[in-house]
């Protein structure tokens, strides 16, 4: 696996290396002793599927509260998404700043999320699917979320979602 580390501490794009041959290709895409080799988060407890069925479709941005933060392992498995990672950790010097990639079936890219940053993406294509591998179960009275298009952070998404929840539509101006 390649890690290339982004703008943000932290934060990698993940991109499997292809051993192809006439069948194909395999790629490792978890590999504990890799990721401990970049100092990065080995210990996964959760994993979950997201299902979109239409183009447009947001989700974010997201995190849990101590004692409940997550480090997310995020991959798209089928479609496409714009996924945006967000820093929240006070002593950053990214504090506020945030990062995009593009994820698709087609490219197998992941995004390492870590604990103190939230997370979000738009899907791109209809039936688009995500997989989650998390280093902490969900914890209901833990998650929190901050609005998309809060000014505050200045993301820029690549068109305005179709399909967003009740709750991450309305969630307050970040304090």
């Amino acid at each position: 696996m390649k890690f290339l580390p982004t703008k943000i501490a932290g934060v990698f794009e993940i991109k499997p290396e292809l051993k192809e041959d006439e069948r194909g290709f395999f790629a490792r895409t978890w590999c504990r002793d890799e990721f401990d080799a970049h100092g990065l988060v080995t210990h996964l407890v959760q994993c979950s599927i997201s299902y979109n069925t239409r183009k447009g479709t947001l989700r974010g941005m997201h995190y849990q509260a101590a004692p409940f933060e997550e480090t997310k392992l995020v991959r798209c498995t089928k479609g496409a998404i714009y996924d945006v990672v967000l820093d929240l950790r006070l002593e950053s010097p990214t504090y506020r700043q945030w990062i995009s990639a593009l994820l698709t079936g087609e490219n197998r890219s992941m995004i390492y999320v870590p604990k103190g940053c939230a997370h979000g993406f738009l899907t791109l294509q209809d039936n688009t699917e995500v997989f989650y591998q998390m280093s902490q179960v969900y914890d209901v009275a833990s998650a929190r979320g901050l609005r998309w298009d809060d000014p505050l952070f200045g993301i820029s998404w690549p068109e305005k979602p179709v399909v967003i929840s009740e709750r991450d539509r309305t969630y307050p101006d970040f304090q």
